[in-house]
């Protein structure tokens, strides 16, 4: 009878421990994939020169030098200069700056919007569910990049803020359908029925029960978001409706560029390659962390390469 008793008590301290337990296990299968390591360093590097690389130049990116217009690379300017004398490698790390910048505040912002939108109809049901499912499939007709062609002329005066808002209102649907699907399954697991029936309001549940359970889905979509966002607005400023001069993107510069790439390569091969390099390592990030936080495709892709190899 008092073992019967001291029973139910025993799991507490293990369950306290399981979060810590989990991300240490995590920290270890990314340690141990060769690709997201590489794709870590290599975004490590890229952030590092975003904002510390402006202090290794004594050139701004909107100071010409008259004396070298359309230079190529030489010691006095890295990356050479453009058809107005302006150092090309102050804004190439400028616009790797204001591009990363961009990247991450859509990310978080989208993936801020998604979970609540997702996780609220999915939990609440009802009316709420079909109201915001309306509102996630009415989202989904519009076609992004045209209306965000047709508004952003008119919010020249808001600044890349308002751009930012842009893309993050256009980002999050798909997103926000996954966590509703989450949703609707955890709601009926007995931690969220039991929290439901002490009286613990709805949107605490939310918070403390269903989003830290979709956690890795939201950190895993969140890296990847920043690599598509730094594409939408490397493609929507290429076509001038991202970020104004004087100010300069990544999107911006390979605009200016494009056409004098056959003659000036470095124009625009510097800010291209900057732009490949990250998208890439992203992915590779995004592609450990899949494995890190979701133990079941790592096994399911080894599961696939042993059944291979084992048929004759």
């Amino acid at each position: 009878m008092s073992a019967d008793l001291l029973e139910p008590t025993e799991p507490a301290p293990s369950a306290e421990r399981a979060p810590a337990g989990r991300l240490r296990l995590a920290a270890a299968r990314l340690a141990a994939s060769r690709g997201a390591l590489l794709g870590l360093v290599v975004l490590v590097l890229l952030f590092l020169l975003a904002f510390l690389g402006p202090y290794l130049t004594p050139w701004d990116y909107a100071t010409p030098d008259y004396t070298a217009l359309r230079q190529p690379p030489s010691a006095q300017h890295w990356f050479g200069t453009n058809g107005l004398g302006q150092d090309v490698f102050a804004q190439t790390v400028r616009g790797l700056q204001k591009s990363l910048v961009i990247g991450l505040l859509v990310a978080v912002l989208s993936t801020g919007l998604a979970s609540l939108v997702g996780a609220c109809a999915g939990y609440f049901g009802g009316w709420t569910d079909r109201l915001l499912t309306f509102l996630v499939d009415l989202m989904l007709i519009f076609p992004a990049f045209l209306v965000i062609a047709v508004i952003s002329p008119r919010l020249r005066g808001s600044g890349w803020i308002a751009f930012v808002l842009l893309l993050a209102v256009f980002n999050w649907m798909i997103t926000a359908r996954v966590i509703r699907s989450m949703t609707r399954s955890l709601r009926m697991r007995e931690f969220v029925v039991a929290a439901r029936f002490m009286g613990v309001g709805p949107f605490r549940i939310i918070w403390r029960h269903i989003l830290p359970n979709v956690s890795s889905f939201l950190i895993i979509d969140a890296t990847i978001t920043v690599g598509g966002a730094v594409m939408s607005e490397a493609a929507l400023s290429y076509f001038g409706f991202g970020v104004r001069p004087p100010d300069v993107s990544l999107g911006t510069l390979l605009a200016a560029g494009a056409a004098d790439a056959p003659v000036f390569p470095w124009l625009f091969y510097f800010a291209a390659g900057l732009l490949v390099l990250f998208v890439l390592a992203v992915n590779l990030v995004g592609d450990g962390l899949r494995d890190a936080l979701d133990p079941t495709s790592t096994r399911r892709r080894r599961s696939v390469t042993t059944s291979r190899r084992s048929t004759p």
